[in-house]
């Protein structure tokens, strides 16, 4: 799919909701007993290796592995930023894949220690999982101009998804200024956050100017690994958890939930906000757009 084709000119991921692999047509019964056809995610399983370790098996729609695999070790601190990756091997039949590095790696005890997190599916963290937190400092020069806010919300609104193909997913977006670089989708938000991560690594892509939107909520795993990817900025049309809101204030990373339409609210480092739209001029989403999420935070509002 060209990026060019949706107005996304820089884009260089974009969703890919014809993709053979990672939807199913099935049929069922709707509320008025009739037969139809819905189009539904097909989700699998990745085993990821470390060398010669088996690290997790992960719930995905497959698209990427390369990225998840790289992202998911650097999340959990088992990749350093200065590794040097030898290979990627991936099993397409056998749902395996192999990150190999020229540092010798062993994370047994690492492996025993784990806790869950309020990610949907496997979102899992290690037991040390702030151990770098409190040492990454965010760029305090960092802005994001309500214009860029709308344009961005608007897009991603709009562009041809999975989510609007079959629901059932989350979304995750990389993006500088109001132009949208990465657009990655998978059935657990860690997943979509963890393949961001890894195509920023492998293709040496900078944070200190980008701006991370996810469609799901603002939770204390989604708030660490945005700091530890080194992003200043976190935005979402989800609502907040208390503990992912302290975070986000102990890390200095501006939080901004519940953008939909012309609203938002930011509960964080919200110094780095200019607000320069004219409000008027901005439209409120359309309900073919909203996700159960929003509903939910709208009943609550």
């Amino acid at each position: 799919m060209a990026a060019a084709d949706h107005g996304f000119a820089r884009s260089l991921v974009l969703p890919d909701p014809e993709g053979s692999r990672l939807t199913r047509r099935l049929s069922g019964i709707d509320q008025a007993g009739q037969e139809v056809a819905a189009t539904v995610i097909h989700e699998r399983p990745l085993t990821l290796f470390l060398n010669g370790q088996e690290i997790v098996t992960m719930m995905t729609i497959g698209d990427h592995p390369d990225y998840l695999a790289l992202g998911y070790l650097l999340n959990q601190n088992m990749l350093k930023p200065d590794d040097r990756i030898t290979a990627i091997d991936h099993d397409e039949d056998l749902d395996v894949i192999v990150v190999r590095t020229e540092r010798a790696t062993d994370y047994e005890q690492k492996l025993q220690k784990k806790v869950r997190t309020s990610g949907c599916a496997q979102g899992t963290v290690f037991g040390d999982l702030m151990e770098t937190f409190g040492e990454v400092r965010l760029p305090a020069d960092a802005v994001i101009r309500t214009s860029w806010l709308y344009t961005l919300m608007k897009a991603i609104n709009t562009c041809p998804s999975l989510y609007l193909e079959a629901g059932a997913i989350h979304g995750c977006v990389l993006c500088e200024g109001s132009e949208i670089l990465l657009y990655v989708e998978d059935v657990g938000r860690h997943n979509a956050v963890d393949k961001i991560a890894g195509y920023m690594f492998r293709h040496g892509l900078k944070a200190a100017d980008k701006i991370f939107y996810t469609t799901g909520r603002l939770t204390s795993e989604m708030v660490i690994k945005t700091v530890q990817m080194g992003i200043p900025i976190l935005v979402s049309r989800s609502g907040f958890t208390a503990w992912g809101v302290d975070l986000a204030r102990q890390a200095g990373l501006t939080l901004i939930g519940r953008a939909r339409g012309r609203r938002f609210l930011a509960l964080s480092g919200a110094d780095r906000i200019i607000f320069d739209a004219d409000l008027s001029a901005v439209n409120e989403e359309e309900s073919k757009h909203r996700r159960k999420a929003a509903a939910a935070d709208d009943a609550h509002a």
